[in-house]
């Protein structure tokens, strides 16, 4: 099946005299999670990974993916003829080092879908191969998918003041302020997160993210917003109304300059506008730098947005109580079927639909934030591994099971990583997963100066393992939103300075990141912990303004592969201290029994 779609497209690459055609895992806005429309790249490979790109010249076929995606990948790409590029190792060239290789200074055809290609992508690609004639306005793959899934467009609902803890009208009016300070006197945001943030809007066409498609034009005078309309209903365009946002179809944002404008203007008569380069895609470029001299900077949304407000933290505490005792009751449920050897077997799936249950028992759960990791075993060595019901494998007494979930509240956003030993393990695992533990804890009792970045503080999460020699080929922590993506930048925590973009960008109070060292070992079991943690401000004094962490999840730690002997004194303290806190918050909220387990459970 594969095989014959790439030589589809490869007929169509022909009739169009395009080389190379790329094709990323993108919709029209840069979105890492993306609709069956947008699933281009996973239609020609068979790769179901949320990351990758593929490039198809005449002779190769060849994926891109990161570290998380590198044993899903090889045994999905298995007879395809594709080669798997695993990106950030070595010798292992980027696309734009790959496309130069082998176009040199030639004028080959480079074709793409300029709708789904952001601009920084595009203007690498433009500086390595200069010669390149660069086509953008190919969308081959719609050409051959002949049943392709239909755009989604569901509603757009008005999220209230009351969780937001901001009103649109101010938020916007702070986008136009630094509008102005960037000379700029218009912006437009591709970047779904944004636009739902800054409009306090919320939607559902992206699995498992609140979002909506849209794109949003902003000047002083007026703000545009481009949408499905037939997704509007009164109550939304009465509140877009009373905010003074004009709403538009969807695709005339491409046009949108034209009809407003008329001739474009010529010399140096244009006027600025701000353009985020990692979100906004190379078609929108084009169309708008014929009209406005584009200023390439991040959106100003989305450092605000990064930075909860004390409404948002305040909801943020809440959702996490409402998640920590449908985790509580999962882990539970989990320790009673590792106690009884005779229990009815349960499967990944099993696990990960019971862990759904409990979580829709609370009247908040929107939905879950996304698809359930729940790896049993081999599979856990698998980074984003996602059981299906060809994957799917029966739980047993020993190993490990690795649960990485989260769910969707009008409170707040959550996720949480747990590997429980289901029954007895190895010294070496206890050894790996203590090691995963201490660099969890270790991380989450930071105490730094401001203007700390996330690349300046890993090294206390893989520390552990680094006296090891063992390391994990993932990010430790990235950003995350408020009943919004699971992931957002712009920070993170990662010590690969210059191959991740947002790890120097400084740590602020009110940011919420993630805190999850593994360990993978490939064919045998992995291990991964944890919690969703808030800057927040520790003191100020001669020296600097400090900042530390608060934790937020809400859920014990399988202590049973714990190795205390590895652990300092301050390391148990911090453990010790995390588990009261979980039990104080939670046990008000647990019938007795489960508090009772509760209780024996975060024993040593």
């Amino acid at each position: 099946m594969i095989p014959k779609r790439i030589e589809r497209l490869r007929n169509e690459m022909s009739l169009n005299g395009i080389d190379y055609y790329i094709i990323p895992t993108s919709d029209f806005h840069s979105s890492e999670y993306v609709s069956d429309f947008f699933k281009c790249r996973e239609y020609m490979s068979g790769f179901t990974g949320s990351a990758g790109t593929m490039v198809i010249s005449a002779s190769e076929a060849i994926l891109w993916t990161d570290g998380r995606y590198f044993i899903q990948a090889e045994e999905q790409l298995k007879d395809t003829g594709i080669k798997l590029y695993k990106s950030g190792n070595k010798g292992v060239p980027t696309i734009s080092e790959y496309l130069k290789d082998n176009i040199g200074d030639g004028a080959l055809k480079i074709g793409f879908d300029g709708r789904v290609m952001d601009i920084s992508f595009v203007k690498r690609i433009e500086e390595k191969v200069p010669n390149a004639v660069i086509v953008s306005d190919l969308d081959l793959v719609g050409r051959i998918w002949e049943d392709r899934p239909a755009l989604p467009a569901n509603d757009i609902y008005v999220f209230p003041e009351e969780y937001t803890g901001e009103n649109a009208v101010n938020k916007l009016f702070d986008v136009v302020r630094r509008m102005r300070e960037d000379g700029c006197s218009c912006h437009v945001i591709s970047s779904l997160d944004d636009i739902a943030w800054l409009l306090n809007l919320r939607g559902s066409d992206v699995k498992c993210n609140p979002v909506f498609l849209s794109y949003l034009f902003i000047a002083e005078e007026n703000t545009v917003l481009f949408c499905q309309r037939n997704c509007l209903k009164s109550d939304t365009k009465k509140y877009l109304d009373d905010i003074g946002v004009e709403c538009r179809d969807y695709n005339d944002i491409y046009s949108y300059c034209d009809l407003r404008f008329g001739a474009a203007p010529k010399g140096k008569n244009k006027q600025k506008i701000l353009l985020d380069p990692d979100t906004v895609n190379y078609s929108l470029y084009k169309a708008f730098s014929g009209y406005f001299e584009p200023v390439l900077d991040t959106n100003p949304s989305t450092a605000k947005k990064a930075q909860k407000n004390e409404t948002e933290l305040g909801h943020l505490r809440s959702a996490n109580v409402t998640d920590g005792i449908a985790m509580v009751k999962f882990l539970k449920w989990l320790d009673e079927y590792k106690k009884d050897p005779s229990a009815k077997k349960i499967t990944e799936l099993g696990a990960a639909d019971m862990l759904l249950k409990f979580r829709m028992e609370s009247p908040d759960f929107k939905d879950i934030s996304f698809e359930t990791i729940a790896a049993y075993g081999y599979h856990g060595a698998i980074v984003h591994y996602e059981p299906d019901e060809k994957s799917d494998i029966p739980v047993e007494h020993e190993s490990f099971l690795l649960v990485d979930s989260g769910a969707q509240y009008l409170k707040g956003t959550t996720d949480i990583t747990r590997t429980i030993a289901m029954g007895d393990v190895t010294y070496e695992m206890k050894k790996h997963y203590t090691a995963v533990l201490k660099g969890m804890l270790d991380l989450a009792s930071a105490v730094f100066p401001a203007g700390t970045a996330g690349a300046n503080l890993d090294i206390l999460a893989r520390g552990p393992l680094w006296q090891m020699y063992k390391d994990y080929n993932h990010g430790t922590g990235h950003g995350i939103g408020f009943f919004l993506n699971v992931h957002e930048g712009p920070q993170n925590i990662n010590w690969k300075i210059g191959k991740r973009f947002g790890n120097t960008t400084p740590i602020e109070p009110g940011m919420v990141t993630s805190d999850e060292p593994g360990f993978y070992l490939e064919g045998q079991y992995g291990i991964r912990i944890e919690n969703d943690i808030a800057a927040v401000k520790k003191c100020e004094n001669e020296y600097d303004s400090f900042l530390g962490f608060e934790i937020l999840t809400l859920a014990p730690i399988d202590l049973s592969p714990v190795l205390f002997e590895d652990m300092s004194p301050d390391e148990i303290k911090a453990l010790d201290t995390y588990h009261k806190m979980v039990y104080d918050r939670l046990s008000p909220y647990l019938d007795n029994e489960t508090a009772r387990w509760l209780k024996e459970y975060i024993k040593h």
